[in-house]
């Protein structure tokens, strides 16, 4: 698992929506110290953070944990800004999804 990535990501999404590591820690119920550790990458979030990070930053889980995936089959252009990956990121999921229910 790719820590600093993960802490990287979500302090990326957390300044593009303008918030302070204190807003968003008492959005998602956390401390802000913790908070401060996970963008860090020296703290793991657990799955009931993970998901209220997602929620509370309108991201997929992929796109927090992309470092830690094996994205072969779905190579995202770095160039992009996070929200855009994070829209493709879905849009190809979907599509896949489709495909799959047509080969069926």
């Amino acid at each position: 698992m790719d820590y600093q990535d993960f802490g990287h990501r979500v302090r990326e999404l957390r300044r593009q929506k303008g918030l302070t590591q204190e807003e968003l820690s008492e959005e998602v119920g956390i401390s802000a110290s913790f908070m401060g550790h996970i963008e860090r990458g020296t703290r793991v979030a657990s799955l009931e953070t993970l998901v209220a990070l997602c929620n509370t930053l309108n991201v997929a889980p992929e796109y927090l944990l992309q470092a830690s995936l094996n994205n072969d089959s779905y190579p995202i252009p770095q160039g992009l800004s996070a929200k855009e990956r994070a829209l493709l990121s879905r849009f190809l999921h979907m599509a896949e999804a489709t495909v799959r229910g047509y080969e069926e």
